[in-house]
């Protein structure tokens, strides 16, 4: 099988990379946190503009209409960059349904618009307040709200860029929009904190490395210590194991059974691990300072945190892999039967 990513694949994340790193950098950040903004709405234009958010709507709601593997790869670049705007919530999983839904809907008229989804697996719901609409789950069926119709009552995260919510809400008040899958929510969305968690962990890495450059003990760079090159190594090792699991989950996800779904829940794990692992050693390798608001490495090891149980906490994903381990038949000629027949 070639699994090489073609040019227009390249070309998506290249705009997205380009674009994150001209608008969405740490001072950027930190004015937003000062500010209390909920995104920046110059930054969410742009975006809009270049087309990422409109990646897996298809073309009868005006989007583009491409795959999982597309919106995974912009996804990575909006974790290198730890973007505060909810692409992944509302591009890559909120809107998608709501298309699937009520593709004529106007919250999918207004390009600019955000929607935010309340899944069942989540205790809070993200961008609430500044979304255009909320999707809620009530007995497997979907229902639509606007944030005026809702009581909304703002909880803490340990990541001071993302704006979580817990809704209280009546069905009264909400339009049924009929079943809903659910399941394919949740996979688009761990698979997507699974390429955002490579992202931060690269970002982690990079940021370290840069450091190791320039900070200078006992006359030379810390960065020629044998100590702090295997530690950065180790980092970047873990990144790149965890690389191919994710790119293998988006491949398979649009199978929809129970390996697909195993693969996703691989994925979330060793990418977050991952980022954990990445920005821990990022922090370390800053050394005492690391650890003061003022370095950039605390920011990255704390949206990891954050993903990390959003959209299935770890357990949660084990248990899936388990599940897939111990009641389907194993071995290379099991791993790789689906991909023969595909290649």
């Amino acid at each position: 099988m070639d699994f090489t990513l073609s040019d227009e694949q390249m070309m998506f994340a290249e705009t997205a990379r380009t674009l994150f790193a001209d608008s969405c950098t740490p001072d950027h950040w930190r004015k937003m946190m000062e500010g209390g903004a909920a995104r920046d709405d110059a930054r969410w234009a742009s975006i809009v503009e270049t087309g990422l958010s409109l990646v897996l709507l298809p073309e009868s709601a005006g989007g583009i209409d491409l795959s999982e593997i597309d919106f995974t790869l912009i996804a990575q670049e909006a974790g290198y960059v730890a973007l505060p705007e909810p692409l992944v919530e509302s591009a890559g999983v909120a809107a998608p349904m709501l298309a699937a839904l009520a593709p004529g809907h106007a919250a999918l008229a207004d390009p600019l618009a955000t929607i935010a989804i309340a899944h069942p697996i989540n205790p809070f719901v993200a961008n609430a307040d500044s979304a255009a609409a909320i999707l809620l789950e009530k007995e497997g069926e979907a229902y639509l709200v606007t944030p005026d119709q809702v009581t909304l009552t703002a909880q803490a995260s340990i990541d001071p860029l993302r704006r979580l919510f817990r809704v209280e809400w009546d069905a009264a008040n909400a339009t049924p929009l009929g079943k809903a899958d659910w399941d394919l929510a949740l996979d688009r969305a761990a698979l997507f904190n699974a390429a955002m968690g490579l992202g931060l962990a690269q970002r982690a890495v990079d940021l370290a490395v840069d450091y190791a450059k320039e900070r200078q003990q006992f006359g030379k760079p810390i960065g020629s210590y044998q100590a702090v090159k295997h530690h950065l190594a180790s980092a970047q090792v873990a990144i790149e194991f965890a690389r191919p699991v994710v790119m293998a989950a988006a491949a398979e996800i649009g199978h929809r059974d129970m390996q697909a779904r195993a693969r996703v829940s691989h994925a979330k794990i060793v990418a977050l691990e991952a980022a954990d692992k990445a920005a821990r050693a990022s922090i370390q390798v800053h050394g005492a300072m690391g650890y003061s608001w003022e370095v950039d490495a605390h920011l990255f090891l704390k949206r990891a945190l954050a993903l990390s149980r959003n959209w299935g906490t770890p357990a949660f994903h084990r248990a899936r892999i388990a599940q897939r381990l111990f009641t389907q038949p194993n071995g290379p000629d099991q791993t790789f039967a689906r991909e023969s027949k595909n290649a």
